[in-house]
Protein backbone atom coordinates (compact mmCIF):
# COMPACT_ATOMS: atom_id res chain seq x y z
CA UNK A 1 0.00 0.00 0.00
CA UNK A 2 0.91 3.53 -0.93
CA UNK A 3 -0.15 5.91 1.24
CA UNK A 4 0.07 9.74 -0.46
CA UNK A 5 -1.77 13.13 -0.82
CA UNK A 6 -3.66 13.04 -3.47
CA UNK A 7 -4.32 17.55 -3.67
CA UNK A 8 -4.33 20.16 -0.67
CA UNK A 9 -6.71 23.29 -1.03
CA UNK A 10 -6.26 26.06 0.64
CA UNK A 11 -9.65 27.70 3.13
CA UNK A 12 -10.30 30.36 4.16
CA UNK A 13 -10.38 29.98 7.98
CA UNK A 14 -8.86 26.85 9.11
CA UNK A 15 -5.50 25.45 7.70
CA UNK A 16 -5.75 23.66 3.97
CA UNK A 17 -7.50 20.58 3.20
CA UNK A 18 -5.29 17.39 2.70
CA UNK A 19 -7.31 14.85 0.42
CA UNK A 20 -5.25 11.22 0.98
CA UNK A 21 -5.30 8.03 -0.94
CA UNK A 22 -4.62 4.68 -0.65
CA UNK A 23 -2.73 2.78 -3.53
CA UNK A 24 -2.48 -0.61 -4.30
CA UNK A 25 -0.72 -2.67 -7.13
CA UNK A 26 0.61 0.84 -7.88
CA UNK A 27 3.74 -0.09 -10.28
CA UNK A 28 5.01 1.78 -13.10
CA UNK A 29 2.43 1.24 -16.28
CA UNK A 30 -0.13 -0.16 -14.07
CA UNK A 31 -3.63 0.52 -15.81
CA UNK A 32 -6.15 2.86 -13.24
CA UNK A 33 -8.40 0.10 -12.68
CA UNK A 34 -10.71 0.89 -9.68
CA UNK A 35 -11.40 3.59 -7.64
CA UNK A 36 -13.27 3.37 -4.49
CA UNK A 37 -14.62 6.21 -2.77
CA UNK A 38 -15.79 6.94 0.86
CA UNK A 39 -16.89 9.73 2.57
CA UNK A 40 -17.81 13.30 0.56
CA UNK A 41 -20.15 13.90 3.49
CA UNK A 42 -19.16 14.66 6.95
CA UNK A 43 -21.45 12.29 8.74
CA UNK A 44 -20.69 9.44 6.27
CA UNK A 45 -18.90 7.46 9.35
CA UNK A 46 -20.03 4.15 8.01
CA UNK A 47 -18.73 5.13 4.74
CA UNK A 48 -14.85 5.94 6.20
CA UNK A 49 -15.27 2.93 8.07
CA UNK A 50 -16.06 0.31 5.25
CA UNK A 51 -13.45 1.74 3.01
CA UNK A 52 -10.78 1.44 6.56
CA UNK A 53 -11.94 -2.25 6.33
CA UNK A 54 -10.77 -2.44 2.36
CA UNK A 55 -7.83 -1.08 3.02
CA UNK A 56 -7.04 -3.63 5.53
CA UNK A 57 -8.11 -6.38 3.24
CA UNK A 58 -5.99 -5.29 0.26
CA UNK A 59 -3.10 -4.58 2.31
CA UNK A 60 -2.65 -8.21 3.55
CA UNK A 61 -3.68 -9.38 -0.40
CA UNK A 62 -0.72 -7.29 -1.48
CA UNK A 63 1.51 -8.55 1.00
CA UNK A 64 1.01 -12.11 -0.02
CA UNK A 65 1.06 -11.55 -3.70
CA UNK A 66 -2.92 -12.05 -4.05
CA UNK A 67 -3.51 -9.03 -6.04
CA UNK A 68 -3.02 -8.84 -9.80
CA UNK A 69 -0.23 -6.84 -11.20
CA UNK A 70 -1.01 -4.18 -13.62
CA UNK A 71 -4.61 -2.84 -12.36
CA UNK A 72 -4.09 -0.56 -9.93
CA UNK A 73 -6.74 -0.02 -7.22
CA UNK A 74 -7.39 3.66 -5.22
CA UNK A 75 -9.01 4.19 -2.09
CA UNK A 76 -10.38 7.33 -0.50
CA UNK A 77 -11.41 6.80 2.45
CA UNK A 78 -12.86 10.51 3.36
CA UNK A 79 -12.73 14.02 1.53
CA UNK A 80 -14.10 16.29 3.85
CA UNK A 81 -12.30 16.16 7.09
CA UNK A 82 -13.31 19.32 8.39
CA UNK A 83 -16.78 18.14 8.63
CA UNK A 84 -16.28 14.66 9.75
CA UNK A 85 -14.20 15.97 12.92
CA UNK A 86 -17.47 18.15 13.83
CA UNK A 87 -19.95 16.49 13.09
CA UNK A 88 -21.21 18.19 10.51
CA UNK A 89 -22.68 16.63 6.95
CA UNK A 90 -21.98 19.27 4.99
CA UNK A 91 -18.98 21.43 4.53
CA UNK A 92 -18.84 23.02 7.54
CA UNK A 93 -18.02 27.22 6.27
CA UNK A 94 -21.14 27.40 3.95
CA UNK A 95 -23.01 24.12 4.10
CA UNK A 96 -22.71 23.43 0.58
CA UNK A 97 -22.92 19.70 -0.39
CA UNK A 98 -19.67 18.32 -2.51
CA UNK A 99 -21.75 15.50 -4.10
CA UNK A 100 -23.64 17.99 -5.59
CA UNK A 101 -21.02 19.46 -7.31
CA UNK A 102 -19.07 17.76 -9.43
CA UNK A 103 -17.56 17.55 -12.28
CA UNK A 104 -16.24 20.59 -9.87
CA UNK A 105 -14.69 23.94 -11.15
CA UNK A 106 -11.30 25.26 -10.18
CA UNK A 107 -11.64 28.33 -10.22
CA UNK A 108 -15.19 28.42 -8.17
CA UNK A 109 -16.22 28.30 -4.55
CA UNK A 110 -14.03 25.86 -2.02
CA UNK A 111 -16.53 22.93 -2.50
CA UNK A 112 -16.23 23.45 -6.49
CA UNK A 113 -12.36 22.94 -5.97
CA UNK A 114 -12.25 20.80 -4.10
CA UNK A 115 -14.74 18.51 -6.67
CA UNK A 116 -12.97 19.34 -9.55
CA UNK A 117 -9.39 17.90 -7.54
CA UNK A 118 -11.12 15.00 -6.59
CA UNK A 119 -12.37 14.16 -10.47
CA UNK A 120 -9.14 15.17 -11.97
CA UNK A 121 -7.56 12.44 -9.89
CA UNK A 122 -10.51 9.82 -10.40
CA UNK A 123 -10.35 10.43 -14.23
CA UNK A 124 -8.98 7.74 -16.43
CA UNK A 125 -10.21 4.67 -14.03
CA UNK A 126 -12.26 2.00 -15.43
CA UNK A 127 -14.65 1.79 -12.69
CA UNK A 128 -15.59 4.07 -10.25
CA UNK A 129 -17.41 2.69 -6.77
CA UNK A 130 -18.69 5.53 -4.52
CA UNK A 131 -20.05 4.36 -1.07
CA UNK A 132 -22.50 7.12 -0.17
CA UNK A 133 -25.66 7.88 1.67
CA UNK A 134 -29.10 9.06 0.71
CA UNK A 135 -30.29 12.48 0.62
CA UNK A 136 -33.29 11.17 2.95
CA UNK A 137 -31.96 10.24 6.39
CA UNK A 138 -32.80 6.44 6.76
CA UNK A 139 -31.59 3.13 6.52
CA UNK A 140 -31.17 0.74 3.81
CA UNK A 141 -30.78 -2.42 2.62
CA UNK A 142 -27.52 -3.36 1.71
CA UNK A 143 -27.85 -2.49 -2.65
CA UNK A 144 -26.22 -1.03 -5.37
CA UNK A 145 -27.49 1.76 -7.01
CA UNK A 146 -26.94 3.14 -11.00
CA UNK A 147 -28.17 6.11 -13.15
CA UNK A 148 -30.25 5.46 -15.92
CA UNK A 149 -27.25 7.67 -18.32
CA UNK A 150 -27.54 5.56 -21.57
CA UNK A 151 -23.39 4.54 -20.43
CA UNK A 152 -24.44 2.34 -18.23
CA UNK A 153 -23.52 -1.38 -18.15
CA UNK A 154 -26.31 -3.20 -15.71
CA UNK A 155 -25.09 -6.77 -15.81
CA UNK A 156 -21.76 -5.50 -14.07
CA UNK A 157 -23.61 -4.91 -10.61
CA UNK A 158 -24.51 -8.28 -10.52
CA UNK A 159 -20.07 -8.94 -9.49
CA UNK A 160 -20.88 -7.38 -6.30
CA UNK A 161 -23.09 -10.21 -5.38
CA UNK A 162 -25.51 -7.95 -3.33
CA UNK A 163 -29.38 -8.65 -3.78
CA UNK A 164 -30.62 -5.76 -5.13
CA UNK A 165 -29.42 -3.16 -8.01
CA UNK A 166 -31.62 0.06 -8.15
CA UNK A 167 -31.88 1.57 -11.28
CA UNK A 168 -32.45 5.19 -10.72
CA UNK A 169 -33.42 7.60 -13.90
CA UNK A 170 -31.28 11.55 -12.92
CA UNK A 171 -33.23 14.54 -12.24
CA UNK A 172 -31.59 17.29 -12.90
CA UNK A 173 -30.01 17.77 -9.15
CA UNK A 174 -28.38 14.10 -9.94
CA UNK A 175 -26.60 15.05 -12.69
CA UNK A 176 -23.66 17.03 -9.95
CA UNK A 177 -23.07 14.00 -8.31
CA UNK A 178 -20.01 11.86 -8.16
CA UNK A 179 -21.15 8.32 -9.68
CA UNK A 180 -23.17 10.32 -12.35
CA UNK A 181 -20.39 12.18 -13.85
CA UNK A 182 -18.07 9.56 -13.16
CA UNK A 183 -20.04 7.80 -15.58
CA UNK A 184 -20.58 10.71 -18.53
CA UNK A 185 -16.55 10.93 -18.56
CA UNK A 186 -16.15 7.44 -19.20
CA UNK A 187 -16.19 5.19 -16.22
CA UNK A 188 -18.47 2.82 -15.61
CA UNK A 189 -19.36 3.77 -11.82
CA UNK A 190 -21.95 2.24 -9.03
CA UNK A 191 -23.42 3.55 -5.91
CA UNK A 192 -23.02 1.06 -3.33
CA UNK A 193 -25.17 1.70 -0.26
CA UNK A 194 -24.71 0.14 3.49
CA UNK A 195 -27.31 0.18 5.96
CA UNK A 196 -25.98 2.99 8.19
CA UNK A 197 -25.01 6.31 7.63
CA UNK A 198 -23.58 8.83 11.02
CA UNK A 199 -23.43 5.28 13.28
CA UNK A 200 -21.21 1.91 12.86
CA UNK A 201 -23.29 -1.06 11.52
CA UNK A 202 -21.07 -3.70 11.82
CA UNK A 203 -22.43 -6.51 9.54
CA UNK A 204 -23.71 -4.22 7.00
CA UNK A 205 -19.95 -3.21 6.73
CA UNK A 206 -18.91 -6.27 6.01
CA UNK A 207 -21.62 -6.97 3.64
CA UNK A 208 -20.35 -3.99 1.86
CA UNK A 209 -16.70 -5.00 1.89
CA UNK A 210 -17.56 -8.67 0.89
CA UNK A 211 -19.21 -6.44 -2.29
CA UNK A 212 -16.82 -4.71 -3.05
CA UNK A 213 -13.95 -7.18 -2.98
CA UNK A 214 -16.05 -10.05 -5.23
CA UNK A 215 -16.86 -6.81 -7.62
CA UNK A 216 -12.47 -6.84 -8.08
CA UNK A 217 -12.38 -10.31 -8.22
CA UNK A 218 -14.89 -10.04 -11.20
CA UNK A 219 -12.89 -7.33 -12.33
CA UNK A 220 -9.65 -9.30 -12.37
CA UNK A 221 -7.80 -7.27 -9.43
CA UNK A 222 -7.93 -10.10 -7.40
CA UNK A 223 -8.82 -13.99 -7.23
CA UNK A 224 -12.15 -14.84 -6.45
CA UNK A 225 -10.27 -17.11 -3.58
CA UNK A 226 -8.72 -14.36 -1.89
CA UNK A 227 -11.95 -11.85 -2.19
CA UNK A 228 -13.80 -15.10 -0.21
CA UNK A 229 -10.76 -15.40 2.54
CA UNK A 230 -11.01 -11.40 3.33
CA UNK A 231 -14.69 -10.83 2.86
CA UNK A 232 -17.09 -11.64 5.84
CA UNK A 233 -18.60 -14.49 6.30
CA UNK A 234 -21.80 -15.17 4.04
CA UNK A 235 -24.37 -13.43 6.70
CA UNK A 236 -28.22 -14.87 6.35
CA UNK A 237 -29.52 -11.57 7.00
CA UNK A 238 -27.43 -10.26 3.64
CA UNK A 239 -27.05 -13.16 1.35
CA UNK A 240 -25.07 -13.60 -1.97
CA UNK A 241 -26.53 -13.50 -4.73
CA UNK A 242 -25.47 -14.13 -7.93
CA UNK A 243 -28.84 -13.23 -9.89
CA UNK A 244 -29.21 -10.13 -8.21
CA UNK A 245 -33.16 -8.65 -8.43
CA UNK A 246 -32.75 -5.40 -10.55
CA UNK A 247 -35.56 -2.67 -9.69
CA UNK A 248 -36.51 0.76 -11.04
CA UNK A 249 -36.56 3.19 -8.27
CA UNK A 250 -39.78 4.54 -9.04
CA UNK A 251 -40.75 0.70 -8.03
CA UNK A 252 -40.44 0.62 -4.52
CA UNK A 253 -44.04 1.16 -2.66
CA UNK A 254 -43.02 4.52 -0.76
CA UNK A 255 -45.42 4.69 2.41
CA UNK A 256 -46.14 8.34 3.57
CA UNK A 257 -46.48 9.41 7.46
CA UNK A 258 -49.66 11.39 7.67
CA UNK A 259 -48.76 13.28 11.08
CA UNK A 260 -45.48 14.14 12.49
CA UNK A 261 -44.56 13.40 16.05
CA UNK A 262 -42.11 11.30 17.94
CA UNK A 263 -41.70 8.32 15.41
CA UNK A 264 -41.24 4.68 17.19
CA UNK A 265 -40.84 2.32 14.34
CA UNK A 266 -41.28 -1.53 14.78
CA UNK A 267 -40.00 -2.79 11.75
CA UNK A 268 -36.55 -2.42 10.08
CA UNK A 269 -34.99 -2.62 6.44
CA UNK A 270 -35.14 -6.68 5.28
CA UNK A 271 -37.68 -7.80 7.55
CA UNK A 272 -41.17 -9.39 5.38
CA UNK A 273 -44.55 -7.41 5.77
CA UNK A 274 -47.63 -8.59 5.05
CA UNK A 275 -50.80 -6.25 4.27
CA UNK A 276 -51.62 -4.62 6.98
CA UNK A 277 -48.97 -4.99 9.18
CA UNK A 278 -48.13 -2.21 11.76
CA UNK A 279 -44.78 -0.32 10.64
CA UNK A 280 -44.13 2.19 13.40
CA UNK A 281 -46.27 4.74 15.80
CA UNK A 282 -46.29 8.13 15.53
CA UNK A 283 -47.24 10.11 18.94
CA UNK A 284 -48.01 13.52 20.02
CA UNK A 285 -44.74 14.46 21.45
CA UNK A 286 -46.44 16.50 24.21
CA UNK A 287 -48.73 13.85 26.01
CA UNK A 288 -47.53 10.94 24.14
CA UNK A 289 -51.24 10.21 22.25
CA UNK A 290 -51.01 7.50 19.56
CA UNK A 291 -51.83 10.31 16.25
CA UNK A 292 -50.91 7.47 13.69
CA UNK A 293 -50.37 3.93 13.62
CA UNK A 294 -48.40 3.51 9.84
CA UNK A 295 -49.23 0.14 8.18
CA UNK A 296 -47.85 -1.75 5.25
CA UNK A 297 -49.93 -1.34 2.18
CA UNK A 298 -49.32 -3.88 0.17
CA UNK A 299 -46.90 -7.45 1.11
CA UNK A 300 -43.73 -6.89 0.59
CA UNK A 301 -39.93 -6.73 2.51
CA UNK A 302 -38.67 -3.40 3.87
CA UNK A 303 -35.93 -1.88 1.88
CA UNK A 304 -36.16 2.04 3.18
CA UNK A 305 -36.51 3.21 6.94
CA UNK A 306 -36.82 6.28 7.60
CA UNK A 307 -34.13 7.07 10.29
CA UNK A 308 -34.51 9.64 13.69
CA UNK A 309 -37.02 10.29 16.79
CA UNK A 310 -38.54 12.68 15.23
CA UNK A 311 -40.79 12.81 12.01
CA UNK A 312 -42.62 15.41 9.57
CA UNK A 313 -45.89 14.94 8.72
CA UNK A 314 -46.51 13.60 4.82
CA UNK A 315 -42.63 12.34 5.29
CA UNK A 316 -41.18 9.27 3.65
CA UNK A 317 -41.36 6.29 6.61
CA UNK A 318 -40.49 3.47 4.33
CA UNK A 319 -40.41 2.37 1.23
CA UNK A 320 -40.60 -1.29 0.51
CA UNK A 321 -40.09 -4.06 -2.11
CA UNK A 322 -43.32 -5.53 -3.20
CA UNK A 323 -43.45 -9.22 -3.17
Amino acid sequence: MKRQTLFTIDTIYRQPLAVEGLFFSDAPGAEPAVAVVGALRGDEVQQMYICSLLAGALSRLEQEGGLARGKKILVVPCLNTFSMNIGARFWAVDNTDVNRMFPGYDRGETTQRIAAALFAELRGYAFGVHLTSFYQRGNFMPHVRLWETGYQDAALADGFRLPYVIHSAPQPYDTTTLAYNLQIFGAQAFSVYSRNTSTIHEKSARRALRAILAFLAAQGCLSAAGAEREGAPADPAYPDSAAPLHIAADALLTVLSTHGGLYFPSREPGDSVAEGDALASIRDPFTGEEKELVRAPAPGRVFFSHEGNLIAGHDVCFRIIQE
